[in-house]
């Protein structure tokens, strides 16, 4: 199999969860095409293979949808990080990470990282409406002027929304805040049984973004290919302490010994 010994062997592996329609996939699409698509339910999960540097990271992809559910937790196996999505515009997607995804981290690593993300924030903050990429800024533009063209519809919240923002006319209420983001991150650490103060800030771990503009998303996942250095470190180091034994080279030194043997 020539092709597969060709294939770069991950150092790191980082995981998106969330509800459908959060914008995973598109989160993927821009940081790693630098562009926005308009993509389908991803069905099952699918990974992409980034470089970074001298490293190796692979980025899995998971299906929101119910019937996938089951396997959120093999694609978490190994972690280092796990990117937890939700729709700044739908207070439920907040809630479904922590009823329906937060538990298929436990097959995650122990020191596995949790960021909180608030994706589709260009249609309740001005100043997530410019198109961040200067190579498809065109393009991204006249994307986002044909989508603020339509009418949005917020989803149906139980919990009283934030203050609206207005898009050439059309009001998008925000239905998550920051401070939302902020209270489940802490939730999640006494799900870990970690500290608060041993563990990262929740400023620092709680992003929110726009697939459609590019707001935020590189620094997202720059964030946290830095933060999980040390886990590839880490690993790369027990690796040469503990090297792979090549059975072919073994089988042929075993040979040699007994053919100068019966000479």
């Amino acid at each position: 199999m020539p092709e597969a010994s060709k294939m770069k062997k991950p150092d790191v592996k980082l995981v998106l969860l969330g509800d459908m329609n959060v914008g995973k996939t598109s989160l993927l699409h821009r940081y790693t095409e630098r562009k926005f698509k308009d993509t389908i339910s991803t069905v099952g999960g699918a990974f992409f293979l980034k470089q970074w540097g001298p490293y190796n990271i692979s980025i899995w992809d998971t299906a929101g949808r119910e019937q996938f559910h089951g396997l959120g937790s093999m694609y978490c196996r190994g972690a280092a990080a796990v990117i937890l999505t939700y729709d700044v515009t739908n207070w439920q997607s907040l809630c479904e990470l922590e009823e329906r995804f937060l538990s298929l981290t436990d097959t995650a690593n122990h020191d596995c990282i949790y960021a909180i993300v608030g994706n589709k924030v260009d249609l309740t903050d001005p100043k997530a409406q410019l198109c961040q990429d200067s190579d498809v800024a065109s393009e991204d533009r006249t994307e986002c002027e044909e989508e603020r063209t339509e009418p949005q519809v917020p989803s149906a919240c139980p919990t009283p929304p934030a203050s609206p923002a207005s898009l050439s006319g059309v009001t998008v209420q925000k239905q998550v805040t920051p401070e939302d983001a902020a209270a489940l991150y802490v939730r999640i650490l006494r799900y870990k049984g970690l500290e608060e103060k041993n563990s990262l800030p929740a400023e620092k771990m709680c992003f929110e973004t726009s697939a459609k503009t590019g707001y935020n998303v590189d620094n997202l996942f720059e964030a946290l290919f830095d933060l999980v250095l040390p886990s590839i470190l880490r690993k790369r180091n027990e690796n040469q302490e503990s090297p792979t034994v090549d059975l072919e080279e073994c089988r042929g030194g075993s040979n040699k010994k007994a053919k100068s043997g019966c000479c």
